[in-house]
């Protein structure tokens, strides 16, 4: 016993001079924020464009890397329950068979990075590391999927591109010195209202050193928010209002348009 407290004495009195030694291959240091951290959606919104920027830092004690700096910028947008149906055909007609359920998941995701993936890292680096459209919302605990549920998260990826709220930019992060960097970001006109997160991450040979994590919102501004809001607190004189108009505009154009 006497041994065991004398080892565990001169470790605890070793520690401060390992942690720099430990930690010297990774002082990088990572600094990244936003052009702007809010879009205002107004009557005539087509979509706006965002530009993550940010600073490699590195220190004194930083070791020369024989592999170059590498930069994957994630951006997630709201979570929404997102269901996704497998078609059959049965005869002349086509039915749903059956279905896969993938809650709380971005309705929103969008991957940029300054190379592709592949030259990155391994396959099995980026699916612990959750890199990449398929990869991005993959469970912390279980990084493998099996094939029907691959075959279904892909289908969902595929579909969210087709509607423009998916998207991956291999060349999308640009190093504008060994150091600065910059990365747009396109939010469609059909991006959802809500809060959304940027997690970028720095490379090198395939591993982690830094990780740094932004936001932006995109909001309703001016008559399109009120009466969003409107519709929302007050549904039964909302309700009301759209008829009596509707009513209104029927009995104008029936007068307009009336043949005498």
């Amino acid at each position: 016993m006497k041994r065991i407290l004398r080892s565990a004495a001169i470790l605890v009195s070793l520690l401060p001079a390992l942690l720099p030694a430990a930690t010297a291959g990774r002082a990088e240091g990572l600094i990244a924020a936003m052009s702007s951290h809010q879009i205002q959606i107004t009557s005539n919104y087509t979509g706006s464009q965002l530009t993550v920027f940010g600073l490699v830092e590195r220190d004194g004690r930083s070791v020369s890397r024989g592999d170059p700096y590498d930069l994957v910028v994630t951006v997630r947008g709201p979570r929404r329950m997102l269901l996704v149906r497998q078609k059959e055909r049965l005869g002349p007609i086509w039915i749903n068979s059956t279905q896969r359920r993938f809650p709380d998941n971005p309705v929103f995701l969008f991957v940029a990075t300054n190379r592709p993936i592949s030259e990155m890292m391994g396959e099995d680096t980026a699916r612990r590391d959750r890199i990449g459209l398929v990869n991005a919302e993959r469970g912390a605990q279980a990084w493998f999927d099996d094939s029907t549920t691959a075959l279904f998260r892909e289908s969902l990826v595929r579909i969210m591109q087709n509607k423009g709220l998916y998207a991956y930019e291999e060349r999308g992060v640009t190093f504008l010195s060994s150091a600065l960097f910059s990365a747009p970001i396109d939010v469609p006109a059909t991006a959802p209202t809500g809060s959304y997160t940027v997690d970028v991450v720095l490379y090198a040979g395939g591993v982690p050193l830094a990780r740094q994590q932004t936001n932006f919102e995109v909001i309703k501004t001016g008559t399109e928010q009120r009466l969003a809001s409107g519709a929302y607190e007050w549904p039964w004189l909302y309700g009301l209002v759209t008829v009596v108009l509707a009513l209104v505009f029927g009995w104008g154009a029936s007068v307009v348009f009336r043949r005498d």
